[in-house]
C-alpha cells in the first residue's frame, strides 16, 4: 500500500478519535467534489472518506493496525457510502451527489387500529364482525391522483420540480447547504395542476367503512388480528396500511379457558357422591351425561376428550376439564339425622353431639395411663 491509512489522513499512528475526525474534515472540504475543480480531487476523497472509515471504527482500527492492511481491517468502503459519513458533517445537500429516493414518492398508508369485543363463544367458535369505520380512502372522483379528471399532474413551481427546497447555513465548518422535501408538493416534484374539487387535490377522502372481519375458532383474549391492505390509502400510488383489530373476551359464567381445554366445576349431593349416578353438564355445544362413580371423592376431575376449543390452525380439539365438588347438606330433617345416625352406628363412626358426659368420661377411664 503506498500510504497508511493514517498517512491518507496525515495523523498520528496513536492519534485519538477526536483527532482523526478533525483530519478528515478539514480533507474532506478540501477535496469534496463540489469544492474543488481538480480532476484528482475526487480520487483523494475517495481515499479520505474510506480511511476515515477504518480507523473511526474502532473495531476495524484495531484489525488494521493489526493486519496493517486496509482490507484485512473491512477494505475501503465505495464512493457511495460517503454520502452517509458527508451527510453527518456537512447536510444531505454536501453528500457526494448520491441519487437518493425522493420523499415524495409513493408513500404507503398509516396503520389503524380498533378494539373487538367477542362473546366468550364467539372467540370459541369463531364469527364474522362487520365494523364501521372512519378512513381515508382512495378519492373516487380522481382514483388518488388529486387530479380533477381529465388534467395532469405539472412540474412543481416552489422548487421547480426537485423536489427539494434547499437552505444555506453557516457555521464554523464554512457555508453548508441541507434540504429538506419540498412543502408545497411534499417532496413529489409534481402538483396538479387543477386540484380535484372532492380531494382538494390530496388524492384522498375521509368516509366510513364497512369491514367483514373473519374471526377463526379458538381465538384467546388479547390477540391481535392484522387484515392486510385495510387501512388507509397511500398516496401518490403507494400501498394501503394495514388494519388491525385488538381482540378481548367476555368472561362466561360457567366456563373459562387454559388454551385449548375449557374448564368448569360441578356440583353433586353427598349421596351421589357416595354412591355414584349419571349426571347432566352442560358444555358449549348442550347437554352431556357424565358418569359419577361411586366413592368419588371432593376436587376428583373428570375429562370429556374434545369437547373444549378448537385450537388455531384447525388442528383438533382441546378437552372439557370438569372439577366434581361435593355438597353437603347444613339442615336436616330428623327423619334424615336418624338415618345418618344408623349409618353412623352401621359404620362404627362417631357423628354429631350423640355422645354424652357419661359416654364421654367412660371413654376417658378406658384410655391406658
Amino acid at each position: 500500500m503506498a500510504a497508511g491509512l493514517d498517512e491518507v489522513l496525515g495523523v498520528a499512528r496513536n492519534a485519538s478519535q477526536d483527532e482523526i475526525k478533525r483530519a478528515y474534515r478539514t480533507l474532506a472540504r478540501q477535496y469534496h467534489p463540489d469544492a474543488n475543480p481538480d480532476p484528482a480531487a475526487e480520487d483523494r476523497f475517495k481515499q479520505i472518506g474510506a480511511a476515515y472509515e477504518v480507523l473511526s471504527d474502532p473495531a476495524r482500527r484495531e484489525r488494521y493496525d493489526m493486519f496493517g492492511d486496509g482490507a484485512a481491517a473491512g477494505g475501503f468502503a465505495g464512493f457511495g457510502d460517503l454520502g452517509d459519513i458527508m451527510e453527518s458533517f456537512f447536510g444531505t445537500a454536501f453528500g457526494g451527489g448520491r441519487t437518493r429516493q425522493r420523499a415524495g414518492g409513493p408513500a404507503r398508508g398509516a396503520d389503524l387500529s380498533l378494539h373487538l369485543e367477542l362473546d366468550f363463544e364467539e372467540a370459541v367458535f369463531g364469527v364474522t364482525r362487520t365494523v364501521t369505520i372512519g378512513i381515508l380512502g382512495s378519492c373516487e372522483r380522481c382514483t388518488g391522483s388529486g387530479c380533477e379528471p381529465g388534467t395532469f399532474r405539472t412540474r412543481c413551481s416552489r422548487c421547480a420540480g426537485t423536489g427539494e427546497q434547499r437552505t444555506v447555513q453557516r457555521s464554523i465548518f464554512g457555508t453548508m447547504m441541507s434540504s429538506r422535501p419540498c412543502a408545497a408538493c411534499d417532496g413529489a416534484g409534481e402538483v396538479p395542476a387543477s386540484p380535484c374539487t372532492e380531494c382538494r387535490g390530496g388524492g384522498r377522502v375521509s368516509r366510513d367503512s364497512s369491514i367483514s372481519i373473519e374471526v377463526p375458532p379458538g381465538i384467546e383474549d388479547g390477540y391481535t388480528l392484522r387484515l392486510s391492505g385495510r387501512g388507509e390509502a397511500g398516496t401518490r400510488g403507494g400501498p394501503a396500511g394495514d388494519l388491525y383489530a385488538q381482540v378481548s373476551v367476555k368472561p362466561h359464567r360457567v366456563f373459562s379457558r387454559d388454551g385449548a381445554h375449557l374448564l368448569c366445576s360441578l356440583t353433586i349431593p353427598v349421596t351421589v357422591a357416595a354412591l355414584g349416578a349419571e349426571v347432566p353438564i352442560e358444555t358449549l355445544e348442550g347437554e352431556e351425561t357424565v358418569h359419577v362413580s361411586a366413592g368419588t371423592q371432593p376436587g376428583t376431575l373428570l375429562r370429556l376428550k374434545g369437547k373444549g376449543v378448537p385450537r388455531l390452525g384447525g388442528r383438533g380439539r382441546g378437552d372439557l376439564v370438569v372439577q366434581l365438588l361435593v355438597d353437603v347438606p347444613t339442615r336436616l330433617s330428623h327423619e334424615e339425622k336418624d338415618l345418618l345416625d344408623k349409618l353412623a352406628k352401621m359404620r362404627g363412626e362417631r357423628a354429631g353431639n350423640a355422645t354424652g358426659i357419661l359416654d364421654r368420661i367412660k371413654d376417658a377411664l378406658r384410655q391406658p395411663r
